[in-house]
């Protein structure tokens, strides 16, 4: 076992007692920081950043050195999962990913790899490598990556989208495929998070993005028996499940073989924790805007959100990732109100 000099976000994972709530953020290491504009600057793109193992590796250590977080989050992106399996994608300013080609038959299906994350991701598992030894035991590394379904809507829209109508057109109109499609993410997924895990990530966190979309009906059809199998295969290391909009399904989280189950800012926080059980970790949710307002309403609010959470099994976050434009000092009163809390 690794030593770590803090671990509080793992044993909040755990359920385990800890002398304060641990706090990060998603999106934490990104444009709100100069130093990380600086590193994207030098490397040209955002691609070249998440595939050069050292730049990944710097961005990734940011936060922790200017921010004071609790733990650092791997930099990468969702995408490169699809893009391994022979998918590849371009990211255009102020646009976002685009994918050139998508799946639109079993033939595109079943032509995608499950390959083999040493070799197609190499350059995440070199970034956690250097992260890891750079970092020397002091916060944890969360690994990530994207749920099934929320990949599924990028392969077969090819962007990102308000209604992801077309992909939600294939799960009412290609069941098949859409399931196929679904299994074959999900194998890639669990070897990916196992190299990530295997590489030194000491918690992995798996982002539905667009679980919001689905009804409930087609929640528990296409989403969640997938994120459960990935839950059940990852035994080494806790596992968060955050699933932006998925009010309907956090009784069906409850039920899921993870630690820690991430809400979104919509999500209240005294029937989450009804609905999802005491046997969980919650995470979240202040609202990322939030961090516009004035010191003293950033303060407030995140002592709100600690006051209905509760100082035990509560990680402190936001309800999704912080927004590029936000001040770091208003990012850093968030995170210093957090571990000021109750000492």
């Amino acid at each position: 076992m690794e030593h770590l000099q803090n671990d509080l976000l793992l044993r909040a994972a755990r359920g385990e007692q800890v002398e304060r709530v641990p706090v990060w953020m998603m999106r934490q290491a990104g444009r709100i920081l100069a130093e990380y504009r600086a590193v994207r600057a030098k490397a040209g793109s955002f691609i070249k950043l998440a595939t050069t193992p050292e730049l990944a590796a710097e961005v990734t250590i940011q936060p922790v050195d200017i921010l004071g977080v609790d733990a650092a989050i791997i930099f990468s992106d969702i995408l490169v999962v699809p893009e391994a399996m022979g998918l590849p994608y371009i990211m255009e300013e102020k646009v976002g990913p685009i994918f050139p080609t998508t799946i639109q038959s079993m033939a595109d299906v079943e032509q995608l790899l499950v390959p083999d994350p040493h070799e197609k991701l190499a350059y995440v598992i070199d970034a956690i490598k250097i992260v890891k030894q750079e970092l020397n035991g002091r916060v944890p590394l969360i690994g990530f990556a994207g749920a099934p379904f929320t990949l599924l809507c990028y392969m077969i829209e090819g962007k990102g989208s308000k209604t992801f109508s077309k992909a939600k057109k294939a799960l009412y109109s290609e069941e098949v495929l859409s399931h196929a499609l679904l299994q074959k993410i999900t194998d890639t997924t669990i070897a990916y998070l196992k190299a990530q895990i295997a590489a030194g990530a000491n918690i992995v966190q798996i982002f539905d993005s667009w679980a919001g979309i689905l009804s409930p009906e087609q929640y528990r059809t296409y989403s969640l028996p997938y994120i459960a199998q990935i839950c059940d295969a990852i035994t080494e290391v806790p596992v968060t499940v955050f699933a932006k909009g998925a009010f309907f399904a956090r009784e069906d989280m409850g039920k899921l073989n993870c630690e820690t189950i991430g809400l979104d800012w919509n999500m209240d926080i005294a029937e989450s924790r009804r609905l999802i059980g005491n046997s969980k970790t919650l995470q979240g949710n202040l609202d990322p805007c939030v961090l516009y307002a004035s010191y003293d309403e950033i303060k407030k609010h995140t002592i709100t959100i600690i006051e209905q959470f509760g100082t035990q099994r509560y990680i402190a976050n936001l309800g999704h990732g912080v927004y590029p434009d936000t001040d770091p000092d208003k990012v850093k009163c968030f995170i210093d109100t957090v571990k000021g809390y109750g000492l």
